[in-house]
């Protein structure tokens, strides 16, 4: 029988206190004072939005002056250029180049190695903060590793390196390919709703989208092997333009 930690507890724990089932709740909790949007909210954005915006940059013991420009701003610098544009490149590529399976071939090199080891330490504190309920701090971590799936895909260049080492961006790739599930997974207890789309997309089971959070760090090559299939899915974060900012501030209100 499989003994049940106290971190597996908090884990568990920690999904279900960041879990809030509408965005209307979620404004309720601390972001907005004002009384505007209550019931509107899921109208303007995903629900997911709301929750990560609320943990990200509501004070946890204060009131929070909200404004639509900081709505925007971590929106589009975290969820849309980090997260969702690094899922979005990696499987475009993966697919263009490999059609919808996770390509074989080659050795992961140092460039790979120092991936897995940023992820390892960054999911580690990760952790620590959701198991301690520090889910600002956790939010923080998730900062963190997001970028270092495009610096690496930057650096690497698959859209290059398949012209002259085809081998070399099948590592490339399938390497990122792993890292979608990273971040899929690890973004579940905060951004349930999209997490799940994404996993949906890699064609995962219900078991191997519930990994532990304490796995997940030596993950980045492992779980899905070379010709397991994936989906490219449609755009996970739009953008919020200026033009949107300055339409929700006239109707809607939100700034003080």
């Amino acid at each position: 029988m499989r003994r049940c930690g106290r971190q597996d507890f908090l884990d568990d724990r920690a999904r279900q206190l960041v879990f809030v089932p509408d965005a209307a709740h979620a404004v309720q909790l601390g972001l907005v004072s004002h009384g505007v949007f209550m019931d509107r909210a899921l109208e303007l954005f995903p629900a997911d939005y709301w929750r990560y915006c609320v943990i990200a940059d509501a004070p946890e013991s204060d009131d929070a002056d909200f404004t639509w420009e900081q709505f925007a701003a971590t929106v589009n610098k975290d969820l849309a250029n980090n997260f969702g544009n690094f899922v979005s490149r990696t499987l475009k590529l993966a697919a263009k180049h490999f059609g919808c399976e996770v390509p074989s071939g080659g050795e992961p090199g140092p460039c790979e190695d120092h991936l897995r080891s940023e992820c390892k330490q960054t999911l580690a504190a990760y952790r620590t903060h959701l198991g301690n309920l520090e889910f600002r701090k956790a939010v923080q971590e998730l900062r963190r590793l997001w970028p270092l799936g495009n610096a690496c895909l930057d650096k690497r260049a698959p859209w290059s390196l398949v012209r002259e080492d085809r081998t070399q961006a099948a590592v490339v790739l399938r390497t990122a390919v792993n890292l979608t599930r990273i971040y899929g997974i690890a973004a579940r207890p905060l951004i349930s709703f999209i997490a799940e789309r994404l996993l949906d997309a890699l064609h995962l089971s219900g078991e191997e989208r519930h990994s532990s959070l304490a796995r997940l760090g030596d993950d980045l090559g492992a779980p899905l092997t070379p010709g397991r299939t994936f989906e490219v899915p449609p755009i996970l974060f739009e953008r919020i333009d200026d033009r949107q900012v300055a339409a929700l501030r006239e109707k809607v209100g939100g700034d003080k």
